[in-house]
């Protein structure tokens, strides 16, 4: 049984080098041979199909180093705010954290949310000034910001004692004191951030000799063995075959037969047959086993106290697919199979919240549009089809949910932020240029006047801002902004589209299909130039009298079509729109595909708008 332990989380915002850092840890422990694939593989840890696509850490994760006899376990965790959840239930295993802070970005919103989080769970702090090869890096601004941010953020005066080490997280190395100048051809090693864990972080075992006890913080599933329970021993020792009593602080759930353990070693998990306080174990055999709950002896049945995550602040609906191309593309189609789906993943996923509201239709909420939007990609690419809603902003006793956003644009797009979060009501807190022709603008802005604003902004600077936003709390509803979007072009009849009808849509304004792509009554199919919404036959061939009109018709020359990703089709519809989500497509379209139904529909609001 291990006598030294050490449990450190890595929390960062997002891309400032925290699973960069996690592969030279595992590299330089030699945790994988030398021919290995791992050895020239980077971000080890984001195994997830999403996670590579977006370069994001989507799921918290845990892997352990041994440096010097000692076992290091190492949960790193996202970066993102909107994955705050998987932050919140996971930092419990630690002792203590590495802030990975941007060598020429500072401190960011994220990098607030995550300290705050770390010092409420009373870990201690290990400051690491990443990326200090940059070009642009400023290591004394940055520390002296970061000093600030623990100054506004302590409870206590150990607060404010932490150390700094300084790394270059790409090349594997990091230093005691930054180098004047980065060398990286130099030698170096991760050495003096190891030594600094051992000195810094207190070992995790104590309390062997007591009765087992231990919190289940995130799950794992298993074909053979099914659900698995994945926490930190808190005392005692834990070992196969033992009895062990399932409970809340509540009530107990009942006693079960620990059927297999596991521990790891590097990123591979190693089944054992014991193991002792302070380490981070899976473990199978214990029947519905879910997060939050306690496992210990049957002889001492002491409840830990439960996770709790915040609360979610945006919402959609999700139903089966009702388009009149159902079922084409998807192997899971109905709301039965969808509710399943929906029922797992609330069980790992405890930012979520999931209610079937009636016929089949689901609410879902979460923390934030990229929540939900990693939800939906992820079941439409395991074979879901459904229909889902426009988000929408979850109040609080009257109150609504703001974001502090940070935008950083080049200075000649300052205009067109400024004009587009006015519009949007945003509150301006801060805003500095660096002098080398960046701009960094801080707002607060309520989260129902936010959707949308990602997309619009991106496309008016051409793709260069950068934005990051941080869950800000709740205040008193602020005004609430018009529809910014205009109208749409809607399909008015089901077939193939035709170049000739396209064109004559192009005129109108921008359209999101192809020749020969099948479209239905009621169906997008670009967008209006004009705030209002059109009718238009896209599948309507122009009559050829002769060979020079088939001639000239074949010349016809499209505007290639607009092609939206989910997060920017769930920012573009409306509250009469529902986005359709297969494993192969995405199709905007109206929630009564039927024109006239559409029609009656909007005089009926209308009168009942008077009549009140």
């Amino acid at each position: 049984m291990i006598s030294d332990i050490r449990n450190i989380a890595i929390i960062a915002h997002v891309d400032h080098g925290k699973t960069t850092l996690v592969d030279g840890m595992l590299k330089q422990t030699h945790e994988f041979r030398e021919n290995q694939a791992e050895m020239q593989q980077t971000t080890i840890l984001d195994s997830n199909a999403l996670e590579r696509e977006k370069g994001i850490t989507i799921l918290a994760k845990n892997t352990a180093v041994f440096y010097k006899g000692v076992k290091i376990n190492i949960i790193d965790t996202p970066g993102h705010a909107d994955f705050g959840g998987e932050v919140e239930r996971v930092l419990n295993m630690a002792d203590a954290a590495l802030l990975i802070v941007d060598a020429a970005e500072g401190p960011l919103p994220q990098t607030k949310f995550v300290l705050q989080k770390a010092l409420h769970t009373g870990l201690k702090i290990i400051l690491v000034i990443n990326k200090i090869d940059k070009k642009d890096a400023r290591v004394n601004e940055v520390l002296a910001e970061s000093e600030e941010l623990f100054l506004k953020l302590a409870t206590n005066t150990q607060h404010l004692d932490f150390p700094v080490i300084y790394a270059v997280g790409r090349d594997g190395k990091a230093f005691d004191r930054c180098p004047e100048i980065y060398n990286p051809n130099a030698p170096g090693d991760l050495t003096p951030l190891f030594d600094l864990i051992l000195k810094e972080v207190p070992n995790a075992v104590t309390g062997t000799e007591e009765p087992l006890q231990m919190l289940i913080s995130t799950l794992d599933f298993d074909n053979h063995l099914g659900k698995l329970g994945i926490g930190r021993i808190r005392r005692g020792k834990i070992f196969k075959g033992q009895r062990v009593v399932q409970l809340t602080p509540e009530k107990i759930l009942g006693t079960f037969v620990i059927e297999k353990l596991y521990t790891s070693h590097g990123i591979v998990r190693e089944e054992i047959d014991e193991a002792g306080s302070g380490d981070i174990i899976t473990l199978a055999g214990v029947k519905d086993i879910e997060i939050g709950q306690t496992i210990c002896d049957p002889a001492v049945p002491l409840a830990l106290p439960t996770i709790t995550v915040e609360e979610p602040t945006l919402k959609i609906t999700i139903g089966a697919n009702t388009s009149p191309f159902a079922g084409r593309e998807g192997k899971f189609v109905t709301s039965r199979q969808i509710g399943e789906r929906l029922t797992r993943e609330k069980e790992t996923n405890l930012g979520l919240r999931i209610n079937e509201i009636g016929g089949g239709i689901f609410e879902v909420a979460g923390r934030g549009e990229l929540h939900l939007a990693i939800l939906i990609e992820t079941m439409r690419r395991e074979g879901y089809e459904m229909e889902v809603s426009k988000p929408q902003v979850i109040l609080k006793n009257g109150l609504e949910p703001y974001d502090e956003v940070a935008i950083e644009v080049p200075d000649e797009y300052v205009g067109e932020i400024t004009s587009e979060m006015g519009k949007r009501r945003g509150e301006m807190l801060d805003m500095k240029a660096d002098g080398k022709g960046d701009t960094k603008m801080v707002y607060k802005i309520s989260q129902r006047n936010m959707i949308g604003a990602r997309n619009t902004l991106l496309t008016a600077t051409r793709g260069t801002a950068v934005l990051n936003n941080v869950f800000a709390g709740y205040d008193q509803p602020g005004p609430v902004i018009g529809d910014l979007r205009n109208g749409v072009l809607t399909a008015f009849e089901t077939g193939k589209a035709l170049a000739y009808s396209l064109e004559a849509a192009q005129q109108r304004g921008v359209t999101f299909i192809e020749p020969n792509e099948e479209v239905y009554e009621g169906m997008i199919v670009g967008l209006n130039n004009r705030e209002n919404d059109i009718d238009m036959n896209v599948t309507k061939g122009k009559h050829l009298t002769n060979t020079r009109s088939a001639n000239k018709d074949i010349r016809t020359i499209l505007t290639p079509a607009y092609k939206m990703s989910l997060e920017q089709a769930l920012d573009f519809i409306e509250d009469d729109e529902l986005l359709e989500v297969t494993p192969q497509s995405l199709r905007m379209r109206k929630k009564l595909l039927n024109k006239i139904d559409r029609i009656r529909y909007k005089r009926s609001a209308n009168s009942r708008l008077q009549s009140n």
